[in-house]
């Protein structure tokens, strides 16, 4: 299954955002601790090296993130020039707090009254910008929701006298390369319910447990893993549960949000979908499909569609 989910203020969004980059200092990129790459817009990283803008990458919601994989991550990030990379939870004042100085560590030239240091905080849908928005301020200033695209428009705000901050709504991009991160996103809540079927989502969330952290599933709902595979994760989480549908079957759908809700409230454990090694790998085996007759393939026809936008 391929997931796909561009609403239409995210084309608005996105052309905003490419106008504000020009008189900001620094992008703060909001990732899930989870699925980092994933997570991380390709188009963000476009408009900032066009600029040339440093980039202030917090791994958000580590605490439910597996903390082998984000010690991994958090060393791809920081070998990468104009780059700082943190682990944090933004629900946690005490972490948000390191923000503003870690901010002016990568713009020292900035962050007087007369040079306020301009901040724009960037990320997909649902990873966490307003919550971080709100505890930078110490106020309720964003939108915060356990649904999507929760944030519409930008808004421009001070914090103190020596810094600016552009909070922009939650985008995506126009088409997902690589099938797996349309996967990732949706097991881990970024992608609208109206572009899923979350029983395909939850088999593939149950095939990756299965290979990474089949304790946890023995540990949650007391089944043994041994011998099954990802649609066998689903029945048995629905015996389990004694999820039955009218008839006497067994409710499939039910069993499936159930996992994913467990997945995405740390009910689970710590749990990370990918890791640089694992990234490394998709990117080494995968094989674009192609447009017959035309030798280019989909994926790359769409990010050149959206770079042209990006120029005009």
């Amino acid at each position: 299954m391929s997931i796909q989910w561009f609403p239409g203020h995210m084309n608005a969004a996105r052309k905003k955002a490419a106008e504000t980059m020009e008189n900001t200092d620094l992008v703060i990129e909001v990732l899930d601790a989870r699925i980092p790459q994933a997570s991380c817009n390709p188009m963000v990283e476009q408009l900032r090296t066009f600029r040339q803008r440093p980039c202030l990458k917090i791994l958000n919601k580590s605490d439910l993130a597996d903390p082998h994989a984000t010690k991994a991550w958090l060393e791809f990030y920081n070998a990468q020039k104009g780059v700082k990379a943190v682990a944090m939870s933004c629900k946690k004042p005490a972490d948000v707090a390191k923000v503003p100085g870690y901010a002016l560590e990568m713009a020292p030239h900035r962050g007087v009254p007369t040079k306020p240091l301009r901040m724009m905080i960037m990320g997909i849908p649902n990873v966490g910008k307003s919550t971080l928005m709100n505890a930078l301020l110490k106020k309720r200033v964003a939108n915060v929701g356990d649904e999507p695209a929760v944030t519409k428009v930008q808004q421009r705000l001070y914090l103190g006298k020596n810094m600016i901050l552009t909070d922009t709504p939650g985008m995506l991009w126009p088409k997902i390369q690589h099938p797996t991160d349309g996967l990732m996103l949706a097991a881990s809540h970024a992608i609208g319910v109206n572009a899923l079927i979350e029983e395909e989502v939850a088999t593939f969330l149950a095939e990756l447990l299965l290979q990474r952290y089949p304790q946890f599933l023995s540990t949650r709902y007391g089944f043994s893993t041994e011998g099954i595979d990802a649609v066998s994760v689903i029945e048995a989480v629905a015996k389990k549960r004694a999820y039955r549908l009218k008839g006497g079957d067994w409710d499939f759908e039910k069993a499936a949000h159930t996992l994913l809700l467990d997945y995405r409230s740390g009910a689970l454990g710590r749990v990370s979908l990918e890791t640089p090694a694992s990234r490394e790998h998709l990117l080494a085996t995968y094989v674009p499909p192609v447009l017959l007759g035309q030798g280019k393939s989909v994926d790359t026809g769409m990010m050149e569609d959206a770079l042209e936008d990006e120029e005009e």
